[in-house]
């Protein structure tokens, strides 16, 4: 059996028309949305609302963490605008292109910077899309849990701890837990070109430590210190971000 896993797709389409190519079944770790992409501050929903410059300020304070100031930003930009519905149109524009291109079968669940309720929308019938749910692929249970956790940033689907914890709880014994974030552990949680701490979820090192599964899938870390570590019996692996590499990484058994 051989799956491909991609994460942070961020309107890499192109790409993910041939990420199943070769496998028997597609995962999808989420954040299929480009709302700003950090490397080329020209593309994404930001930028073509309000151009490269405001684009080049608003990575600048982000990055200085200066999250009021960003906010000011943006909330002058936005003066005069509805911003949920050019948001959402801009966002509806990018998931049908996306959601077109997954193959059969695929499994989905939310990154931070999705939203879920346009999934149903746009989720073809070979699409499966779970969230504090279980699947069998190939003789093997596979768990997933979408989202993230609350930050400064603010992004679409960050969720509580309790919440999230209970959705991991609920998934019970699984052999592949998948989910947008890391587990909390410095290495797999910060960015070195970031150069910052993502949030990872301790409620998800609880359960690698006590389910034991053999693999702990995610995403989000773009440039993570460690890429992949050995806790226990869990192979815990970042899957890349495939907006940048447009390369699937590969799980077989």
């Amino acid at each position: 059996m051989r799956v491909h896993v991609v994460s942070d797709v961020h309107g890499n389409s192109e790409d993910l028309e041939k990420a199943g190519d070769g496998a028997d079944a597609l995962i999808c770790l989420g954040d299929l949305v480009l709302f700003l992409d950090y490397a080329d501050h020209s593309r994404g929903i930001f930028p073509d609302l309000f151009g490269e410059e405001n684009a080049d300020r608003l990575v600048e304070l982000r990055t200085a963490r200066r999250f009021e100031e960003a906010r000011e930003l943006g909330n002058r930009l936005w003066a005069g605008l509805d911003r949920n519905a050019a948001i959402e149109s801009a966002v509806r524009r990018q998931y049908a292109e996306l959601f077109a291109a997954f193959p059969t079968p695929t499994y989905a669940t939310y990154g931070n910077v999705d939203m879920p309720s346009l999934w149903p929308e746009y989720a073809q019938s070979g699409t499966t899309v779970l969230d504090g749910e279980r699947v069998e692929i190939g003789g093997l249970v596979f768990g997933f849990v979408g989202g993230g956790l609350r930050t400064p940033m603010r992004t679409p689907y960050e969720i509580d701890d309790e919440t999230y914890a209970a959705k991991i709880a609920a998934l019970g014994a699984v052999d592949v837990i998948c989910t947008h974030i890391p587990p909390e552990v410095p290495d797999l949680c910060y960015d070195t070109v970031a150069r910052r701490f993502e949030r990872g979820s301790a409620a998800l090192l609880e359960a690698i430590h006590t389910v034991r599964p053999k693999y702990a899938l995610f995403g989000h870390v773009h440039q993570p210190l460690a890429r992949r570590m050995r806790i226990g019996a869990t192979e815990c692996v970042n899957v890349g971000h495939f907006a940048s590499s447009g390369t699937p990484w590969t799980l077989e058994w």
